[in-house]
C-alpha cells in the first residue's frame, strides 16, 4: 500500500485475506505512519465509530483524533514500533465532538518495506465509567461516616464498612457471618421490628428511628435505612443497612425544643407553649361542647421582694410559687409562666364555674402562706383574672386579653383577690388605649401644666417651700388630674419625658420666686421610679439647667418613693448618690406606707420625710395615729431629717402636728394646688408671711 491504499499485496499474507480482514472486520482498525503521524488507512468500522468517511480519515493525522499532546502521541507510537509496548488507553475525539476512552492494541508491520503501525481500537468508555463508579462506590463505602452493612436473605452479615465498626464496636471479623439482629436493643418496642419486617416484605424498603446496642452493651439511637436487592426471579438476594448514631442530635434537638417551649427557671410551659396548649384545648372544647377557664395571675409585692432581697431570691420565690401553683390544679390542667411574675392556668374540660373558683381559692390560699427564702420569711399574694371559653371569647388572643384585663381589675380592688372578666373591662381597655394615644399628642403639643401647693413652716406660719405638681390640660376633657394618667405614663415610659419637662418648668418658676419673694425659696419635684429605671436621669443636664437659672443644687428637692429607696441595684444607688453629691436635697414621699429601712435613710442622706396623709387624716388627741406621727417625728429629728405632714385639712390637725414638733405642713388647710399666678396672689396675702 502507498499513501492511498491500493490492492498491492501485504507481505507475508494473502492480499484477499488481509483486505477482507481489514475492510470488513467489525473491530475498528487503523494503519498509521509513525513518521508523519498520518492515518494511512482506516476500515469501515473506524469510519462508523469516528463519524468520518474512510476517505476523510485517510487524509487526517492521528493527533486530530487522539487528544493527547502531539509529543506524547509520537512517544507512544515509537514505543509500539520498538515493540516495548503494544497496549495503550487513549482519549479519542469523534466528529461530533464526543471524547471516547479507547483501548488500542498496536503492532509494527511493513507494507512495501514501509514501516506502519497497525492499531485495533476498542471503545471502553462505558467500562471505564463502570469501573470509576465502582471505585467511587468503594471509596464511599469505605470512607462514609454512615455505617453500612450488607446482609443476605437470612439477615446474616456479609460485609461491613469501617464506620460500622466505629459506631457499633464490632470489627469485620467479629460481625461477618452473624445475624444483624445482634444489634437489636431490648428497650426498643417489639412492634417497631414487626413494622420493619412488614415494610420490607411489601416494599423492600424501611426507614426510621430505632434503638440499637453496641458491642459494649451501650444503647444508642440510630437513623436506619434498609434497602433490598432482588434476584432475577424476584427473590431477596441481599439487603443493605445504612445507619448513623443520632443519639446526641436527638438529645440536642429535644433540649432546643424544650428551651423554646419551657421556662428555664420553673420548668413550666412558656408563652410559646401556652399558645399551642390553649389552641389545642379550644379545639377539644369546641368538639366536645365543654368549657375552658383561663386564669391570669400576677404576684403581688414580688417587685418589693426582688428589689430588697436581690434577683437570686426573687428567682427562688418564683420557683416556689410555681411549685405551689402545680399543687392547686389537676393533672389535666396547664400552668404556664408567661414571664416575670405572671402566670397562666388553663383549666380544661370545665363542667361548672365553681370548679374554677375552687382552683382560684386554693391558689390564693397557697400563695398567701409565707415563703422561706434563706433566713428571710416573706409574704406575697396574687391577683387573679378569670375568663371563660366560649362565653367571653372564641380565640386564644381574645381570652388572654380578657384574663389580663380581669387581673388588673383584681389588683385595682386591693390585690389578693380574683375578678371575672366583664364587657365593661373591654370598654375600660379601649379607654386606656385612647388615653395613651392622647398622652402622646399631649407630649408633642405640650398640653401639661404645673400647679403649686405651699409647704408651710408650722412654727412660724411662713412659706418658703412649694411642691410642683403636674396637670394635663386636655383640649376636650379639660383638666385631668395625675391619678388618671401618671400610672399609664409610667407603664408606657412617657413619664420620663414628662418628668424632664416638669423639672425645667419648676426650676424656671422657683428662680423667679427667689428673685421676687425669698432668696432661699425651694421647690420640690416628684421623680418617678421609671425615670431611674429606664435610661436614668441626666444629672449633668439638670445641673446645667440650674446653673443657667442662677440656682444651686439645694434650691431643688427631689421627692422619691420608699420602693425606689429600697432598690439596691447599682444604677439606682449611683443616681441617688449623685443627687447628694451635687447638693440636691431628697424627700421621702408617703413615709410609713412601705418598707423603709433606717440604714437606707442614713445611707442616702434623706433630708425630708413626708408623713403620708393616711396618718394625718384621723389625728386626734390620744389617737394611735398621733402616737405614730410623734414617733416618726422624733425618729426623723434624731437622724437629722425634717418632717413634712401631708394632707393637713383642719386647724386641729395643724395644732397637734405643731405641738409634736413637726416642721412643715402641706394640705388644703393652707391651699389646694394652684397655678403660678394664683400662688403669686397667695404669697401677696398679708395673712401669709414669706419670711
Amino acid at each position: 500500500m502507498d499513501d492511498h491504499p491500493t490492492s498491492a499485496p501485504v507481505p507475508g499474507t494473502s492480499e484477499d485475506q488481509f483486505q477482507r480482514l481489514f475492510r470488513k472486520h467489525s473491530a475498528v482498525m487503523l494503519l498509521i505512519d509513525p513518521a508523519s503521524g498520518r492515518i494511512h488507512d482506516a476500515n469501515r468500522a473506524a469510519a462508523a465509530f469516528y463519524g468520518y468517511s474512510e476517505e476523510v480519515l485517510r487524509t487526517m493525522r492521528i493527533d486530530q483524533i487522539n487528544t493527547l499532546p502531539e509529543e506524547a502521541i509520537r512517544h507512544e507510537m515509537q514505543q509500539a514500533m520498538n515493540e516495548r509496548r503494544n497496549y495503550f488507553v487513549f482519549p479519542h475525539r469523534c466528529a461530533n465532538g464526543d471524547v471516547r476512552t479507547v483501548e488500542v492494541h498496536s503492532s509494527a508491520i511493513d507494507v512495501h518495506d514501509r514501516p506502519l503501525l497497525f492499531s485495533i481500537v476498542f471503545d471502553i468508555t462505558e467500562r471505564k465509567k463502570a469501573e470509576e463508579s465502582l471505585r467511587l462506590a468503594s471509596l464511599v463505602y469505605q470512607n462514609s461516616s454512615e455505617a453500612m452493612a450488607v446482609v443476605d436473605a437470612d439477615a446474616t452479615v456479609i460485609t461491613v464498612n469501617p464506620a460500622f465498626t466505629e459506631i457499633t464496636g464490632y470489627t469485620t471479623e467479629e460481625i461477618v457471618g452473624r445475624k444483624i439482629s445482634i444489634l437489636n436493643a431490648e428497650q426498643e418496642d417489639p412492634d417497631a421490628f414487626h413494622s420493619m419486617r412488614e415494610a420490607l416484605e411489601t416494599s423492600g424498603r424501611w426507614q426510621g428511628e430505632i434503638w440499637a446496642r453496641r458491642k459494649d452493651g451501650q444503647h444508642f439511637l440510630r437513623w436506619l435505612t434498609v434497602n433490598t436487592i432482588y434476584n432475577e426471579d424476584g427473590s431477596v438476594k441481599s439487603r443493605v443497612d445504612l445507619f448513623s448514631d443520632i443519639t446526641r442530635k436527638k438529645e440536642s434537638d429535644e433540649l432546643i425544643w424544650r428551651q423554646a417551649h419551657f421556662d428555664a427557671l420553673t420548668g413550666l410551659p412558656n408563652r410559646s407553649m401556652f399558645q399551642d396548649r390553649l389552641e389545642h384545648a379550644i379545639k377539644k372544647a369546641s368538639r366536645n361542647g365543654t368549657r375552658i377557664g383561663l386564669l391570669f395571675l400576677d404576684l403581688d409585692y414580688f417587685k418589693e421582694v426582688n428589689d430588697t432581697l436581690g434577683h437570686g431570691m426573687g428567682d427562688k420565690l418564683l420557683l416556689l410559687a410555681a411549685q405551689r401553683l402545680l399543687h392547686c390544679v389537676r393533672d389535666s390542667d396547664t400552668v404556664v409562666r408567661l414571664g416575670g411574675d405572671e402566670f397562666i392556668v388553663i383549666v380544661d374540660e370545665l363542667t361548672a364555674a365553681d370548679g374554677v373558683e375552687r382552683v382560684v381559692q386554693s391558689i390564693l390560699s397557697e400563695l398567701a402562706e409565707p415563703f422561706q427564702l434563706g433566713a428571710e420569711q416573706v409574704y406575697i399574694s396574687a391577683s387573679v383574672g378569670i375568663t371563660f371559653y366560649p362565653e367571653d371569647g372564641l380565640e386564644a388572643d381574645v381570652l388572654l386579653k380578657n384574663a389580663d384585663q380581669a387581673m388588673y381589675d383584681a389588683k385595682a380592688q386591693g390585690r389578693n383577690r380574683y375578678s371575672y372578666f366583664t364587657p365593661s373591662m373591654q370598654e375600660s381597655a379601649q379607654a386606656r388605649k385612647r388615653l395613651i394615644s392622647d398622652l402622646r399628642i399631649a407630649l408633642s403639643e405640650q398640653q401639661f401644666r404645673v400647679v403649686y401647693q405651699p409647704i408651710v413652716e408650722l412654727e412660724r406660719g411662713v412659706i418658703h417651700k412649694v411642691e410642683a405638681l403636674v396637670r394635663w390640660q386636655h383640649p376636650v376633657r379639660g383638666l385631668i388630674p395625675p391619678a388618671e394618667f401618671i400610672a399609664i405614663a409610667e407603664q408606657t415610659g412617657m413619664v420620663v419625658d414628662i418628668g424632664e419637662w416638669m423639672f425645667r418648668a419648676a426650676a424656671r418658676q422657683v428662680a423667679a420666686w427667689r428673685a421676687a419673694h425669698h432668696p432661699q425659696f425651694q421647690v420640690s419635684v416628684n421623680v418617678s421610679p421609671v425615670q431611674f429605671h429606664n435610661e436614668g436621669i441626666d444629672h449633668a443636664a439638670w445641673l446645667q439647667c440650674l446653673r443657667e437659672l442662677g440656682l444651686a443644687g439645694q434650691d431643688v428637692v427631689v421627692e422619691i418613693t420608699e420602693g425606689l429607696l429600697m432598690d439596691a441595684r447599682p444604677e439606682i444607688t449611683n443616681q441617688l448618690l449623685k443627687f447628694r453629691d451635687h447638693g440636691v436635697q431628697v424627700a421621702l414621699d408617703d413615709f410609713g406606707t412601705g418598707y423603709s429601712s433606717l440604714s437606707y435613710l442614713k445611707k442616702f442622706d434623706i433630708d425630708y420625710i413626708k408623713i403620708d396623709r393616711a396618718f394625718v387624716s384621723n389625728l386626734a388627741p390620744g389617737s394611735d395615729d398621733l402616737v405614730l406621727c410623734e414617733a416618726i417625728i422624733v425618729m426623723a429629728h434624731k437622724l437629722g431629717m425634717k418632717v413634712v405632714a401631708e394632707g393637713v385639712e383642719t386647724e386641729s390637725q395643724r395644732a397637734l402636728l405643731a405641738a409634736s414638733g413637726c416642721d412643715y405642713g402641706q394640705g388644703y388647710l393652707f391651699s389646694k394646688p394652684v397655678s403660678a399666678e394664683e400662688f403669686e396672689r397667695l404669697l401677696s396675702n398679708p395673712a401669709w408671711r414669706v419670711s
